[in-house]
């Protein structure tokens, strides 16, 4: 056992300490963290334009500051970008992350001084609680990989920018940094397939311990891996690989086929980064939902998903949530977004201590007919039945067919790539479709008044999702395929490969 793993513990349980600590005084924190960044904020232009000095409580905050999403926030981060000091928060941001945006193109979120140590912080803690409630630290004596951006970064009116995890890998803390592959030539490979042969031949004789990144992703390189080196399984690859991080989208559709490829049951860490803030992460092994990072520099505001689009929603902070019900997350941060319509929904499990699930995407969701399907509900439905029947899901997404060419009740279109696919896909696809009934009382009415047909598969070849994100342009990084849309533009690319 190396010094590195001993002195790990120590760390771990001082970490654990303060994260106890925050899991008992969330409200609080919560508070204290409102009251600090409005009074640092006040003298910044959005801090006059929405009277941040006669801000006393969170009822006056809802009154001076509305909702918004990046679109509507962008007036304020167009003159951040341009390189305007005391805009959004106290002078410029250290960093712009770069995302892809929806109607406005490319998306620049700031980073600020005070909110880059969170992300860091957060990511380090995840590890820290892992190590600190099993006692397994023996991945810091091996080497760790990071799937992650190119770490080269541009600038935006003397701002350094790039993406996320690009900038991220310029934090990495020193004592990592030998462990740390790939080496920063094979990083700043910018073509992702590239990336991965090159990330592939750099790793394949190292002993790898820990990896991390998007699952789809990951099961790309672990898929290369197997195959210079013989179909092996990624445990006879990398005997000593223990632990597996992963965040951006839900594990569960990825994971069966993903500890076939690795060959057993690996231990996992979810965490919820977000250019915007690193929001929670999974502080144990032995319980659901992600640890909600209450003292992080963000003050969470959240809204009924069922209200989102109505002209006056509810809206509240972290004292008033209630279990198992969605919520948009709305964010306040350090790095000076204000009432900031993140795009995610989250669901409380605990609140003592305060723990989420994300369960989607606030547009990413199915309502043609007024449905309002979401992620989460065609997720569960999906794997429930594939879980049952030993079906290997790939990749999947749904749109809704509104107007059926022969005349038919139109019906929600499943695109699914199956790893082994079912026996009988339509009778696949009844099975789910009941199991979606189940979860959801609007689709279940939709289907027994005859206003829609039960879902429609359409089975898709093989790497139809990986070909279809290149031909988007959008292959590897932090890129996720969309599982819900309320039109057919992803799916009429699909189309193209659907199996006869």
């Amino acid at each position: 056992m190396g010094l590195k793993v001993l002195l790990s513990k120590v760390f771990a349980a001082w970490v654990n300490t303060d994260l106890n600590h925050i899991r008992k005084n969330a409200v609080a924190l919560q508070q204290k963290t409102f009251e600090q960044l409005l009074d640092k904020a006040k003298n910044t232009a959005f801090g006059k334009d929405h009277r941040f000095a006669q801000i006393k409580t969170y009822e006056d905050f809802k009154k001076h500051v509305p909702i918004r999403d990046y679109e509507e926030l962008s007036s304020y981060i167009k003159r951040v970008a341009n390189g305007e000091e005391n805009v959004l928060w106290p002078g410029k941001p250290t960093y712009l992350t770069k995302t892809s945006g929806t109607t406005s193109g490319v998306k620049y979120i700031p980073i600020s001084k005070e909110s880059m140590p969170e992300h860091i912080k957060a990511a380090r803690n995840a590890l820290l609680s892992y190590i600190h409630e099993t006692g397994k630290a023996g991945f810091l004596d091996g080497k760790m990989i990071f799937l992650q951006g190119s770490p080269v970064l541009s600038e935006k009116a003397g701002i350094p920018t790039g993406r996320l995890s690009g900038i991220v890998a310029h934090h990495v803390p020193a004592y990592l940094q030998k462990n740390r592959l790939p080496s920063y030539d094979v990083n700043c490979i910018e073509d992702w397939e590239q990336k991965v042969d090159a990330i592939v031949q750099e790793t394949v004789n190292e002993d790898m311990r820990l990896i991390s990144g998007i699952p789809p992703w990951c099961q790309m390189y672990f898929d290369r891996l197997s195959a210079v080196s013989g179909d092996k399984k990624i445990k006879d690859i990398f005997p000593n690989f223990k632990l597996f991080v992963y965040g951006g989208v839900n594990f569960e559709p990825y994971r069966a086929r993903m500890q076939e490829s690795i060959g057993f049951a690996i231990d996992s860490i979810e965490t919820y980064p977000a250019s915007e803030g690193f929001i929670a992460f999974q502080d144990s092994q032995k319980s659901k939902g992600l640890l909600l990072l209450v003292d992080s520099g963000i003050f969470y505001e959240f809204i009924p998903t069922d209200e989102y689009f109505n002209e006056n929603p509810t809206r509240i902070c972290l004292q008033d949530v209630e279990l198992d019900k969605n919520y948009a997350l709305i964010l306040n941060t350090n790095a000076g977004l204000w009432g900031y319509s993140l795009g995610d929904t989250v669901k409380f499990i605990s609140k003592n201590p305060y723990k989420i699930l994300v369960t989607g995407r606030i547009k990413h969701y199915i309502s043609a007919f007024g449905e309002h399907v979401i992620g989460e509900e065609v997720e569960q439905a999906l794997m429930s039945v594939a879980n049952e029947e030993g079906v290997e899901i790939i990749e999947f997404t749904v749109a809704p067919q509104v107007n059926p060419p022969q005349g038919e009740l139109p019906y929600h279109e499943w695109f699914i790539e199956f790893g082994a696919a079912p026996k009988d896909v339509k009778n696949f696809a009844l099975k789910v479709d009941k199991a979606l009934q189940e979860k959801n009382i609007y689709y279940f009415d939709l289907i027994d008044g005859n206003i829609l047909q039960p879902l429609i598969i359409q089975s898709l070849k093989k790497d139809a999702f990986i070909n279809y994100m290149r031909s988007q342009g959008k292959l590897g990084g932090q890129n996720k395929v969309p599982r819900l849309a309320n039109d057919r533009k992803i799916a009429e690319k699909l189309s193209l490969y659907i199996t006869n």
